[in-house]
């Protein structure tokens, strides 16, 4: 295993989420690399910045923060920089933007505790119905479900699904397999509601060898046999085709990236 080339540090008052996307976004840059994110949450004294401090100093850390006090940015500023730690404010910059802007000072509150309020409850409804119809040809899911993903095996149905059920989408996503009939529900598409995904051959055809290796079968399987899958590709293609949904190519592109293309029809 490759030692780890770098360590950053995800640090906020709050749930650190903003800092840690910000990291993770910055490292997505470099896959090639090694590079572990700690993320520190609820940091809320100055005593605890001095201990995260020290960790930091230990493992030569690149910090990024959110504080929504002026107190707490400037300890931490005036530590990393005593210490030679490059670090981000990724607060002071925005909370300056509206104060002008407001004419008004900032008043430095930790951040409220999220409401349980109708998005949330939405958000999790989402959820517990993606989950519950992950991988089904069945009625009631389709008919409930927001956006209906069709698609051969290891297309991304099921990742895509639940991001945009975490999004507030009940999502359903039904496998396209040339020896089961799909729903007619999926076939009329009343509601405009189904998007097909695609992949390149060969890449679907790496990803199952793979799929079947980690699950200790023979990469000779049925499969992932080329003839089988320009089946399913044949198959696929023709219902695809005779729904009329929009079709997107999963080659390459990340689940968020898909995301936001499968929205986008939804938006028109």
């Amino acid at each position: 295993m490759s030692e780890t080339k770098l360590i950053a540090y995800a640090v906020s008052d709050s749930t650190g989420k903003t800092a840690k996307h910000l990291m993770e976004s910055a490292i997505g840059q470099f896959p090639d690399s090694e590079v572990q994110i700690k993320s520190f949450s609820f940091v809320r004294s100055l005593e605890r910045i001095d201990e995260i401090i020290e960790k930091a100093k230990a493992d030569n850390a690149i910090i990024a923060y959110t504080f929504v006090k002026t107190e707490m940015r400037e300890h931490l500023n005036e530590l990393a920089e005593k210490n030679n730690l490059d670090y981000i404010d990724m607060m002071d910059q925005p909370l300056n933007m509206v104060e002008k802007r407001l004419e008004v000072e900032a008043k430095e509150e930790f951040a409220l505790k999220y409401k349980l309020d109708e998005e949330y409850f939405k958000r999790i409804e989402a959820m517990e119905f993606t989950l519950r119809f992950d991988d089904l040809n069945e009625s009631k899911g389709i008919a409930e479900a927001d956006i209906v993903l069709v698609g051969v095996s290891r297309t991304s149905k099921t990742p895509l699904s639940v991001h945009l059920s975490y999004l507030g989408y009940k999502t359903a996503n039904v496998p396209l397999v040339p020896e089961v009939d799909v729903h007619p529900s999926v076939l009329e598409n009343k509601d405009n509601k189904v998007v097909g995904l695609t992949i390149d051959p060969e890449l679907l055809n790496d990803i199952r060898i793979e799929r079947l290796k980690k699950m200790g079968l023979g990469d000779d399987a049925t499969y992932a046999a080329k003839e089988r899958i320009n089946q399913e590709f044949e198959y696929s293609d023709s219902i695809m085709e005779e729904i009329g949904c929009p079709i997107i190519d999963v080659t390459d592109k990340t689940i968020e990236e898909t995301a936001v293309e499968v929205l986008s029809y939804f938006n028109e």
